[in-house]
C-alpha cells in the first residue's frame, strides 16, 4: 500500500519500553514502534494495546515490529504488511 511505501523500516530504539504500561503498571507482550513519531507501545497481546490506540489517537498509519529478530510493518488503514 502506499502508507507503506512512505514509511520505510527503520532502526528501533535500543532497549525499548512501552512508556504507557510503565506508567500504568501493566506488563506487555511485545512491542511495536510508529514510523511516524518514534512512539514505542505494546502490541495487541499485551492487556492495554497501547500501540492501537496510539493509532486510533493519532492516526499514525504504520508501524513495525521493535522486537530482536523480526523485521515487519503493518497499515493500519490498509491492513496491510510488508
Amino acid at each position: 500500500c502506499q502508507d507503506l511505501d512512505a514509511y520505510p523500516a527503520v532502526a528501533t530504539q535500543e532497549d525499548p519500553e512501552c512508556g504507557d504500561c510503565l506508567r500504568e503498571g501493566t506488563a506487555w507482550v511485545s512491542l511495536r514502534q510508529c514510523l511516524e513519531c518514534g512512539n514505542i507501545g505494546c502490541c495487541d497481546s499485551s492487556p492495554r494495546r497501547h500501540a492501537t490506540a496510539h493509532f486510533h489517537e493519532y492516526q499514525h498509519p504504520v508501524i513495525e515490529s521493535a522486537e530482536p529478530g523480526e523485521d515487519w510493518r503493518w497499515c493500519y488503514f490498509h491492513h496491510a504488511t510488508a
